[in-house]
């Protein structure tokens, strides 16, 4: 018996955050939700949801329909709109919503998220168990660029990118968090432009705690 791998899959939770979002435009019967994937590393990808007009369907898009709740929460049905470069990115992902004192958003389980090594996939584990769920509450993310002679290069993105407290974060939270979570790894080092920052947490020179402190 053959089965075949879902393209994706919407938890009660993302399906009824859409369906919301969807009933806040007023005009939610007439739009979509297209989704967006890109590739930054092998196991980081981008992701990007919007509405769309139901006419902007491209003639070789995938088209999901989400059916909507039930019960007394229910919620109406979508369609998602994936172009097939994306297709093939996010195969087999799981939607979620999480709504946490540490984050708040769409959260997406790639199983091609992967490094296809050992230590680059503990440091990546360690990451999204560890590091990302507590940074998160700042607004920022931390990536894994590459792991090279037992060293992770890593890059900081949204509110710790330029951030007053980057330098406490990762020394003080990521380098021991790391540490102890995967004991083989040598060091790491931060490859993040915060020149480029535009949206830090803290400002330069600003008070204030990491939230990877203590």
């Amino acid at each position: 018996m053959t089965t075949t791998t879902p393209l994706l899959t919407f938890t009660d939770a993302a399906r009824d955050r859409v369906a919301e979002n969807l009933a806040a435009t007023g005009d939610g019967d007439q739009l979509a939700l297209r989704l967006v994937a890109a590739r930054r590393a092998p196991a980081t990808f981008d992701y990007e949801l919007s509405f769309v007009g139901r006419d902007e369907r491209e003639a070789d898009d995938r088209v999901l329909a989400v059916a909507g709740g039930e019960g007394d929460a229910s919620t109406k049905g979508f369609e998602v709109f994936v172009d097939p470069a994306t297709a093939e990115l996010v195969a087999g992902t799981t939607v979620d919503f999480l709504h946490t004192l540490e984050r708040i958003g769409f959260e997406f389980d790639n199983p091609q998220a992967t490094w296809g090594e050992p230590l680059a996939d503990a440091v990546q584990q360690a990451l999204d168990d560890e590091v990302n769920p507590r940074v998160g509450s700042h607004g920022g993310v931390v990536a894994l660029r590459e792991v090279r002679d037992g060293v992770a290069y890593l890059e900081m993105g949204g509110g710790c990118q330029g951030c007053g407290k980057a330098e406490a974060t990762l020394r003080d939270g990521v380098e021991r968090l790391l540490a102890d979570k995967v004991p083989e790894l040598r060091g790491v080092v931060d490859v993040t432009d915060h020149e480029a920052g535009d949206n830090p947490f803290f400002a330069p020179g600003e008070g204030g705690s990491s939230p990877l402190a203590g």
